[in-house]
């Protein structure tokens, strides 16, 4: 009796098996891609004058999935529980101006797609010229943001480390929008940003304001997935190096012209 239990619960598992075997192949060819990504961080995803999300990043998303003949989700995040959604699993990769720099042993990472620079935008009239001229001045940068990270993170230069202890104040805000609306009443003085987010909000905004010729820091853009997850990064990066051959790549990268993307990208270089 006892042998004849066992044979059957073994059958009942080796049936379970066949069955997550076929479930696990079904959801790769049938794949619903989740990017998680800040809807408030244009070029690379933002909501458009017709409430839809789009963005340079979520384009490239689109393409992968229309290669792919996956769906794709597009879900936008709280930047501070990036983590937390991947690691839950409540999105499968982050895709948005996402910086690998300093964060490889956290992520598995596609190869990089954009050459990032993280600059300084002040008021058109203000009398910050270059970097030094920051000492004693308020400055705003996005929480966890790759322009935070450039300032006082752990790979931070020395160099960028010394320039912001000469701050009056680095204050973190929630978004961009806010950073502009602080620089544009004069609540502070300059604002820390990637570039192509800097291109985007003084375009939109007039000729209030100005860049630095001077940088902060160089970085590069990413997809992130958690970490181990090779098998899609392949699939995602085996995909988009087919899209940079074809020429895919670079029609989506020339809607962004205005934000200098074609003299950022590095894919395939």
């Amino acid at each position: 009796m006892k042998k004849k239990a066992v044979a059957v619960v073994m059958t009942a598992v080796m049936a379970l098996g066949m069955v997550s075997a076929v479930s696990v192949q079904a959801g790769i060819e049938d794949k619903t891609l989740i990017v998680g990504f800040d809807a408030e961080y244009p070029p690379y995803g933002y909501m458009d004058e017709n409430g839809e999300y789009t963005g340079f990043d979520l384009e490239l998303a689109q393409a992968v999935c229309d290669l792919e003949g996956w769906e794709l989700e597009k879900k936008p995040i709280n930047w501070d529980s990036k983590d937390m959604e991947l690691n839950s699993g409540s999105i499968d990769c982050i895709w948005n101006g996402f910086t690998m720099n300093g964060r490889e042993d956290d992520y598995t990472f596609s190869d990089p797609y954009v050459d990032n620079s993280i600059v300084v935008v002040v008021a058109k009239d203000s009398d910050i010229n270059k970097l030094s001229d920051l000492a004693g001045k308020v400055v705003d940068v996005q929480a966890d943001s790759s322009g935070l990270a450039a300032l006082q993170g752990d790979d931070a230069t020395d160099e960028n480390k010394e320039l912001t202890a000469s701050f009056a104040e680095l204050q973190q805000v929630a978004d961009y929008n806010t950073a502009f609306m602080n620089l544009e009443s004069g609540a502070v003085d300059a604002v820390v940003l990637d570039i192509g987010v800097a291109k985007y909000q003084m375009s939109s905004r007039g000729d209030a304001f100005r860049m630095l010729d001077e940088q902060v820091s160089s970085e590069q853009y990413a997809i992130g997935f958690k970490k181990g997850n090779t098998e899609l990064k392949d699939q995602v990066q085996k995909t988009l190096d087919e899209m940079v051959k074809d020429g895919t790549f670079t029609t989506i990268v020339n809607n962004y012209t205005d934000y200098n993307l074609p003299e950022m990208v590095c894919l395939g270089e």
